[in-house]
């Protein structure tokens, strides 16, 4: 079914407050939706939407307004008191920009939250904004490593952006996992099966069974070179900021608790370093993609949004609430 953009953020709107999301929250997690869907993201989109619905309606997302603190000049702290991470990025948006281009960089670290959803969403907003930024975040464990069949890590995504002149951020956006979770998910409802590589069963035996899979745990990709990247992130987003380690953090899709995980942002300000960054990087971008190279991120504008019927009449039941 296609969907205008400002309709398709009325429907995320709507099953949000019908789930128990306070009007505040809603917008925050409606425009995060519908940008995962512009940007190509529809795994984190409106598919993923559910995943927080049930939060709302089974006490694992809270509503609470999230708790801003200053500890220094670059730093921002943020406690999502069990919230979604969307709002609390929201909360400090305006003031890590003003930060960021006062002094150069500024740190954002936040705490106690759901998933994040699109990582690439929060670097793609301050790159729009003149700044680079990275980001990570970890979730509950989904993810074995080494010789261990035991989940220790989220998918621990990284993502990063940059502005380019004369069009959209340069935005990467990719898990330490072989695959996002919601991808095996997905292929488990479809009966379809995943490729080798992406998981292994509860046994700690490769599997492309995705019914295995979610009994088991997801791969790092690259083996121990995804592994150790997964690792970094998990101490920026989980040990900097004083969120739940992945081993600890509640289910995101059972229960009634939060997964109370973090995120972790560094913004920069690059024309104080460079003065013209956004044109160098246009220019580098045109010589790499005469040569054949990829520049992920030239997000393209959409007007409109395609969702399968199927998910459509999920979330109108969830309106129903």
């Amino acid at each position: 079914m296609r969907y205008d953009l400002k309709s398709a953020r009325e429907l995320a709107i709507r099953a949000c407050v019908a789930s128990g999301a306070s009007k505040e929250v809603a917008i925050s997690l409606a425009e995060a939706t519908v940008a995962a869907e512009c940007s190509g993201r529809s795994s984190v989109g409106f598919a993923h939407l559910p995943d927080y619905l049930e939060g709302f309606l089974n006490g694992r997302i809270s509503t609470e307004e999230p708790a801003l603190f200053f500890p220094a000049p670059t730093l921002i702290q943020v406690d999502a008191k069990g919230g979604i991470a969307q709002l609390g990025f929201d909360r400090a948006f305006e003031e890590l920009q003003t930060r960021a281009n006062a002094y150069g960089v500024t740190v954002f670290a936040l705490k106690n939250s759901y998933t994040a959803g699109e990582l690439g969403y929060y670097v793609r907003r301050l790159a729009r904004k003149g700044l680079v930024a990275l980001a990570a975040t970890n979730g509950s464990a989904l993810m074995a490593t080494g010789q261990s069949s035991q989940a220790v890590y989220g998918t621990n995504p990284l993502s990063f952006a940059a502005p380019v002149d004369n069009r959209a951020p340069l935005v990467i956006d990719q898990a330490s996992s072989a695959t996002a979770f919601v991808n095996i998910r997905q292929a488990a409802e479809r009966g379809e099966m995943i490729p080798e590589g992406w998981a292994i069963d509860e046994k700690g035996l490769n599997t492309m069974n995705p019914r295995e899979a979610i009994k088991g745990a997801l791969l790092a990709f690259g083996g121990a070179r995804g592994a150790n990247i997964a690792l970094m992130v998990e101490i920026l987003a989980a040990g900097t900021t004083g969120a739940n380690w992945s081993l600890d953090a509640p289910s995101f899709e059972e229960g009634s608790y939060s997964p109370g995980v973090g995120l972790f942002i560094v913004a920069l300000n690059p024309e104080l370093l460079a003065p013209g960054f956004s044109a160098r990087i246009a220019y580098q971008i045109e010589r790499l993609s005469s040569k054949g190279i990829h520049v992920p991120g030239s997000s393209f504008v959409k007007e409109e949004i395609d969702l399968p019927s199927s998910l459509v009449a999920t979330l109108e039941k969830y309106c129903q609430h």
